[in-house]
């Protein structure tokens, strides 16, 4: 299982960033250009949030199948201390977990508003606010810190 999800997590990785950067983007537009909340956008904000969602949860279940997480999990006081192991067992899922319920509801919120103003503008404080968050905590191949590859094959 782990073969499989570790690839499928970092390919979804792109797909999340793409529909996040296309949503705020049009939210953007559509704030500051006070042009109507069409079903498009409607859309977009529901499909940005549910892709969210499925990389959530693969990378909830690759969580739980990884050996850093496990040995995180069973060695926590040692793994503390050790960067790689920290990052994965704590940092990572931590930060994603919040960029997704800030994502989350931010989506919820702008479904909810009542005009189209409104709609747009919450969709883009929310949603680009969970991006910052989710950018700083993927694990980019030119960080320092913690590094992995841009794309990983199955």
């Amino acid at each position: 299982m782990y073969p499989i999800l570790l690839p499928l997590h970092s390919l979804l990785r792109w797909l999340v960033l793409a529909a996040l950067l296309i949503a705020i983007c049009r939210a953007f537009y559509g704030w500051l250009n006070t042009r109507p909340f069409s079903r498009h956008d409607d859309l977009l904000r529901h499909w940005t949030a549910t892709i969210c969602h499925i990389q959530f949860m693969v990378g909830l279940t690759l969580y739980f199948v990884s050996p850093l997480a496990r040995y995180f999990i069973s060695h926590t006081g040692e793994a503390i201390h050790m960067r790689e192991i920290r990052f994965f067992g704590m940092e990572h899922i931590t930060m994603m977990f919040i960029g997704i319920a800030i994502i989350s509801t931010g989506s919820a919120k702008a479904k909810r508003k009542q005009t189209d103003r409104e709609k747009f503008k919450t969709m883009a404080v929310w949603y680009a606010v969970g991006l910052l968050i989710i950018l700083s905590s993927i694990p980019w191949a030119f960080s320092p810190l913690i590094s992995r590859p841009y794309w990983r094959g199955f």
